[in-house]
């Protein structure tokens, strides 16, 4: 294998797995705090057909962020209304929001579908680290919200492991009741997590139409979303696993686009298929009760809490 092509492999791995990893780092958040987000592919699709509509509109990158990350921000509101305060089934509510998304953004796409937006997150060099042999070409000559995705790991590490708000989210998810006796507003911790996840979900989405096709089209994602959900049980709630599976699912996306053409008759759908079944394999072999380990979910993970009943 070339230096060249090793370093190909290496960048293209890392934008896959960074169009997964906002959504799923975003969710470890949610799930954390005891609120479980199925509807995570349709949230992506929305920030998606959002940014690229202010991409074509307004030729403006930033606007297009911050418009995106209001769409996801208002998404998670009305998800958190209708479990958090409503109570209802979170896996249900998952799959209404799934439906609502995918729905709404094939309609408001309808008029941006294969139009150029002629605007997108361009790569750019980090100097010095650039410079460090194979690494520094394939991790250092990326586009910004890639640079944002290096920064949002390790403070994400460092919150929910070492600072006493993360020490809350934890026992926001094991048991919130204790929290509510101590003084701390269950319900309004919920929210704010689950609106930050669903704005990070909206981020992924927005990373595939701006950042790494610079296109729309209805149902862009590919289940993507439903790769995200599965990241945050394989990395058992942590955000440092979470990097070694999106760029598990990053690698072997790019080797099985790369091997077609070698295997000329097989229908490229087999290779595209690759990185969903290495997902559902790991997820068996790392969370298969044969292993007889007890589970890292949280305990208070799909359990609408009641004040009154505690």
């Amino acid at each position: 294998m070339t230096t060249a092509l090793l370093i190909s492999i290496i960048s293209t791995a890392v934008i896959y797995a960074v169009s997964v990893l906002y959504a799923a780092i975003g969710e470890i958040f949610s799930q954390r705090a005891g609120v479980m987000n199925l509807g995570l592919e349709g949230i992506m699709l929305m920030g998606a057909v959002s940014g690229y509509l202010v991409a074509v509109y307004r030729q403006n990158l930033v606007l297009a962020m911050i418009v995106v990350i209001i769409v996801g921000a208002v998404l998670g509101l009305v998800f958190a209304f209708v479990t958090v305060t409503l109570q209802a089934d979170q896996t249900v509510s998952g799959m209404a929001m799934l439906v609502f998304g995918t729905g709404l953004s094939g309609f408001i796409g309808k008029r941006v579908s294969g139009v150029n937006a002629d605007l997108a997150f361009q790569a750019f060099d980090l100097p010095g680290l650039c410079h460090i042999p194979v690494i520094g070409p394939a991790l250092f000559h990326q586009n910004i919200l890639v640079y944002i995705m290096y920064i949002i790991i390790p403070v994400s590490l460092i919150y929910i492991y070492k600072t006493r708000p993360g020490m809350i989210l934890r026992s926001l998810g094991e048991n919130p009741a204790a929290l509510d006796s101590a003084g701390y507003n269950v319900y309004a911790l919920r929210y704010g997590y689950v609106i930050f996840g669903s704005a990070m979900t909206a981020v992924s989405g927005a990373f595939i139409s701006l950042a790494q096709t610079n296109f729309w089209s209805d149902g862009m994602t590919s289940g993507k979303g439903w790769i995200a959900v599965a990241l945050v049980v394989f990395a058992a709630w942590n955000p440092l696993i979470a990097v070694f599976g999106g760029l598990m699912f990053g690698a072997i996306s790019i080797i099985g686009i790369d091997i077609q053409m070698f295997f000329p008759n097989i229908p490229p759908q087999f290779f595209a298929a690759l990185p969903y079944v290495a997902t559902i394999v790991a997820l068996i072999f790392t969370t298969g009760s044969f292993r007889k380990k007890r589970s890292a979910e949280p305990a208070a993970l799909t359990i609408p809490y009641d004040r009154e009943k505690r």
